[in-house]
């Protein structure tokens, strides 16, 4: 059980990425509150990752998993676009909240994110 809970988290934290976690923060405009719940998120995610790696002796995420590594290195660019649309379609959607072309593709790039993360979509 536990093996399998570690090895879930490392699947997770490994697709995590902090740079668009933060392209994500820069949609908060109150400067503060951007950087206060950002500043918990990277620092909760920093912690983890170091926790897990303190249990498991792997210097870095997916050491021992490089079949995991090798297809999420794969799939990570087109997250990242994906994630850089809807960081887009999302500014826009402030400034016209009605537009259903812009409510359209946010829904799209949820949609093709579930799907290329699989089970932590």
């Amino acid at each position: 059980f536990f093996r399998v809970a570690l090895d879930n988290m490392e699947m997770v934290l490994a697709k995590a990425d902090m740079q668009i976690a933060a392209e994500y923060a820069s949609l908060v405009p109150d400067p503060a509150v951007r950087e206060r719940v950002y500043g918990l998120i990277r620092s909760e995610f920093e912690r983890t990752r170091d926790a897990f790696c303190a249990i498991t002796g792997q210097t870095r995420l997916l050491a021992g998993n490089p079949t995991l590594a090798r297809s999420l290195a794969a799939r990570m660019p087109y997250f990242t676009t994906l994630n850089l649309l809807q960081i887009d379609g999302l500014a826009r959607l402030r400034q016209d909240p009605d537009n259903p072309e812009l409510l359209y593709a946010i829904h799209q790039t949820i949609n093709g994110l579930a799907t290329g993360l699989r089970n932590s979509g």
